[in-house]
């Protein structure tokens, strides 16, 4: 896909993907349930719930048992799918995950809204910045951060014929929709946005959208940078990153989450293992957030499109002449 082509159909947010993703699996997949802690309006089950009542769960605020009763579901054929606030979907619940999930190798669904800064007014104490690295650091689980309604919809779609537990994550606030309808979500397989040599931008969730928007602002610069969105952070798609740093020399990576344990530490991982690159991330510096709307928040914590656009000039100039 070249920048350039890269236009935006409306602006949506991307936990509507997850509630019209789960109810068209509703029509095609009879062994889909729902289960939710108290949240079905926040995690737009309603659609879902008013046409397969009989495939709804309502655990109250008790996100222990919902994961138990999940796992419990697969020995039956079905394929649960939990729903909560991504801070009570893994740090309220992570023996639980660990145990009656990961261990057990169950094919249970962890699906988690209202992930990361951009959740906004609710403050520190929701805006979860660890989930991606407690989730993916359990053996067997599979991490999905899609970047808009298009792709949490396909994801959503894709991860009921995935076998195992797998973890989505994805969020509140309306952002733009940039992805095609109808293209298929591939786990595990990584997305290039825009090509160019210079700079390697990889980036993961509402961050995809300012990567795309920083790629615009270097090429004005004469800076061409290749931007691939890393939606499946486990499996990683290595080779796309290999190939990308082979060709640019140097990279950025920008995630709405710690930087320390996030998607930009398997990247690092990758790129040393194989081809040691300069790499600036982008992310929180291991802190915590705060209370405000997403916008103030994402520049704050310097996450918004200048600092990426900064981070890749930093890059750029730190490759061996």
């Amino acid at each position: 896909m070249m920048l350039e082509r890269i236009q935006v159909s409306g602006q949506k947010d991307t936990r509507s993907g997850f509630g019209d993703g789960i109810f068209e699996l509703g029509k095609t997949n009879p062994n889909v349930v729902a289960l939710t802690a108290d949240l079905a309006g926040s995690l737009k089950l309603n659609a879902f719930i008013k046409a397969f009542p009989e495939r709804f769960i309502q655990c109250g605020i008790a996100e222990a048992n919902m994961i138990g009763i999940a796992a419990g579901l697969t020995i039956g054929g079905k394929i649960p799918f939990t729903t909560t606030f991504a801070n009570f979907s893994t740090g309220r619940v992570y023996d639980q995950i660990r145990q009656s999930v990961a261990y057990s190798g169950k094919n249970v669904k962890i699906c988690a809204s209202h992930a990361g800064l951009t959740l906004g007014e609710d403050g520190a104490t929701h805006q979860i910045l660890e989930d991606i690295g407690l989730m993916k650091m359990l053996p067997g689980m599979t991490v999905i951060v899609p970047c808009d309604y298009n792709q949490t919809k396909a994801a959503t779609i894709a991860i009921a014929e995935y076998e195992g537990p797998v973890y989505l994550r994805f969020g509140r606030p309306v952002w733009p929709i940039f992805t095609p309808a109808d293209e298929k979500f591939v786990i595990g397989k990584a997305q290039q946005l825009a090509e160019g040599n210079d700079v390697s931008i990889f980036a993961c969730g509402h961050l995809v959208w300012k990567a795309v928007e920083a790629a615009k602002a270097l090429k004005e610069k004469g800076i061409h940078a290749d931007v691939i969105n890393l939606h499946t952070i486990k499996p990683l798609d290595e080779k796309a990153i290999i190939n990308s740093l082979n060709k640019t020399g140097c990279a950025v990576t920008a995630e709405e989450h710690n930087v320390i344990g996030g998607m930009g530490d398997s990247v690092a991982q990758v790129a040393a293992k194989y081809c040691p690159t300069p790499i600036e991330m982008i992310g929180t510096q291991d802190t915590f957030g705060e209370s405000g709307t997403p916008t103030e928040l994402l520049k704050k914590y310097g996450l918004d499109t200048e600092f990426i656009v900064a981070a890749a000039e930093k890059a750029i100039s730190r490759k061996k002449q």
